[in-house]
């Protein structure tokens, strides 16, 4: 007898210790324990997984809705720039036509008022002249105008 005799009788009387108190059992219930939540695990992950692509169709839909809102929102930006644009433009050409129309106005009556001046002053200057030759020929000939009206307002009162 030898010690690998001892050995095997030892590992018969162990295993037969093992198969008669069931730790076979007992294992096998522990590793079905441990498959059970395995697969609980995994079912839980898909049901994750599954959730996760639903949630990323949803985020896709809405920022594709959010793009072409984005896009909506631009494009009528856009718009009302360019129907302001027109309108400024409009407002603008409107302004300056009638500053234009204004000013044209003030130039016609600064025109209309210095004609008025010049004119007043050439009445001015010519009464002025006809003023001097009067007095320098009434200065000469005075005598023989005045007898010359006398007689001629007698003539035209007879």
């Amino acid at each position: 007898m030898d010690n690998s005799f001892f050995a095997f009788v030892a590992l018969v009387v162990f295993v037969g210790l093992v198969l008669y108190f069931g730790v076979h059992r007992i294992i096998a219930k522990m590793l079905d324990g441990k498959i059970k939540q395995i697969e609980t695990d995994i079912a839980e992950a898909k049901r994750l997984r599954d959730e996760a692509a639903a949630l990323l169709v949803e985020y896709e839909q809405k920022r594709v809705a959010a793009e072409k809102e984005a896009e909506g929102i631009v494009a009528a930006a856009k718009e009302e720039a360019e129907r302001l644009t027109v309108e400024a433009q409009a407002s603008l050409a409107d302004l300056v036509a009638r500053r234009t129309a204004a000013v044209e106005d003030k130039i016609a009556q600064a025109e209309a008022q210095a004609v008025a001046e010049v004119r007043a002053r050439s009445a001015d200057i010519a009464i002025e002249a006809a003023r001097s030759v009067l007095a320098d020929q009434m200065g000469k000939q005075g005598g023989k105008v005045i007898d010359a009206a006398i007689a001629d307002v007698g003539s035209k009162l007879n």
